[in-house]
Parts: structure tokens; C-alpha cells; sequence
């Protein structure tokens, strides 16, 4: 049975190792996406903008639809996550109810400009934001960073 057992495991750890290498591959850096704005059309007034990027899930590469607040702070570009950190619902920008504020609908969230949660909200921490690069006056977002 001992033997039987070992010559089992032999036979199956490739085709396993096989299964879920590309799963457990380490990844590279993220990569900067293009989102279809130039910096030039920043403004202080944050704007929603939507971009695709390429997924690869072990073997499998698609599209997915993103989005981002962005806007300029004096020399600096923001890029919001649009994700309440509540419970994943999407935030909107200076509502009728909540001006200069992103405004969550589905608990009521409140995030500053900033993306700094509002005290007394049911976000605990802030929006994410994007890494961001500007190349040749394009404006580029790489990978998300939490913020606590």
C-alpha cells in the first residue's frame, strides 16, 4: 500500500505542478496602462475615467472595464479608486445631496476630495489610489494602492 501510494504521488505531481503553475507564477511589476486622457485635460475638478486592461488569470488573458477619479492637486495627478471601501460599491463625485464630496449610495458613504473617508460614514479607511505616470503629456495608471 506504501509503495502503491508513492508511485501515485509521482505519477500525479507533474500533471499537478502542470495544472497550477501558471496560478502560482510570481508576477511582474504592474504594468502602466494608457487611460485616454492627457494631462494637459486635467483639471482640479475630479473626472471619471473609464480604460481597459489586459487580466491573465493562470492561462486565461481578457478585458476588464476599470475606472478612476482623476484629477491635478498644484503639480500633482490623482487617481482615486471609484471602490467604497466599505462594500465595494462605486462612489460618484460632488453630488446634489453631498457637493465637493465622493458620495457612496449604497450605505451612504462619504469620501473627501482627497479620498479621505468622512468621520461618522461607514468607510473605516480611505479610497484606494492608482500608481500614476505621465509619458509624453499621456497619463498613465499602474497598479492600485490601499491606503489605511
Amino acid at each position: 500500500m506504501g509503495v502503491g501510494g508513492f508511485m501515485a504521488a509521482g505519477m500525479l505531481s507533474p500533471m499537478v505542478r502542470f495544472a497550477l503553475d501558471p496560478a502560482l507564477e510570481a508576477g511582474d511589476d504592474t504594468e502602466f496602462v494608457q487611460v485616454g486622457i492627457s494631462e494637459a485635460d486635467l483639471t482640479e475638478e475630479p473626472q471619471r475615467v473609464d480604460f481597459q486592461v489586459e487580466i491573465e488569470d493562470a492561462w486565461y488573458t481578457s478585458e476588464q472595464t476599470r475606472a478612476a477619479w482623476i484629477y491635478k492637486e498644484g503639480n500633482e495627478i490623482i487617481a482615486l479608486s471609484p471602490i467604497c471601501t466599505h462594500l465595494g460599491c462605486t462612489v460618484n463625485w460632488d453630488t446634489e445631496d453631498h457637493p465637493d464630496q465622493f458620495f457612496c449610495p449604497c450605505h451612504y458613504g462619504r469620501f473627501e476630495k482627497d479620498g479621505q473617508n468622512v468621520q461618522g460614514t461607514p468607510p473605516t479607511r480611505p479610497l484606494d489610489v492608482y500608481e500614476v505616470e505621465v509619458r509624453d503629456g499621456e497619463v498613465y495608471l499602474g497598479g492600485i494602492i490601499q491606503r489605511g
